[in-house]
């Protein structure tokens, strides 16, 4: 099951969110700032983080830096759900390190577009991964192989 964090301070968005994802068969968690929303990565490992920018404690802004200074967690995809919708914002937020962005009101359809770009992304990443893992092993295998034949 995919597991996603929704990090929103707004009880109603949160809520509203937690209820479109798990209509989709998403295992959420929740945070209501940005300090709890990096606690909750290291606690829940999601697969998918959608994150507001206007939050308390630590905004969005601080939150993605941290994720992507942080080389543990700097591959989560990471998408903005924010009130920010002027001309300009959209490239301001993609340009400081979030994967996808998300206007409000948000768009059940363009939510569920996102999520599916950014986890087949995110899957096919990590399927490349373990094929050049699966493909260094054998070399190595191979390579111990003909060196305890010598």
């Amino acid at each position: 099951m995919i597991r996603i964090l929704v990090a929103e301070d707004n009880a109603v968005n949160r809520e509203l969110l937690r209820e479109l994802l798990e209509a989709c068969g998403y295992i959420v968690s929740e945070a209501c700032d940005g300090q709890e929303a990096l606690h909750m990565i290291e606690q829940a490992q999601p697969d998918l983080l959608l994150l507001d920018i206007g939050m308390p404690v630590l905004d969005g802004f601080a939150v993605i830096r941290r994720i992507r200074e942080h080389p543990r967690l700097a591959a989560l995809p990471v998408v903005a759900v924010t009130a920010y919708a002027m001309r300009g914002d959209r490239e301001k937020i993609l340009n400081s390190g979030f994967d996808g962005y998300l206007s409000k009101p948000l768009n059940p359809s363009s939510l569920s577009e996102e999520l599916d770009r950014l986890l087949t992304k995110s899957a096919q990443s990590a399927n490349q991964d373990q094929a050049q893992g699966d493909q260094c092993g054998r070399k190595n295998r191979a390579a111990g192989a003909s060196d305890s034949g010598a």
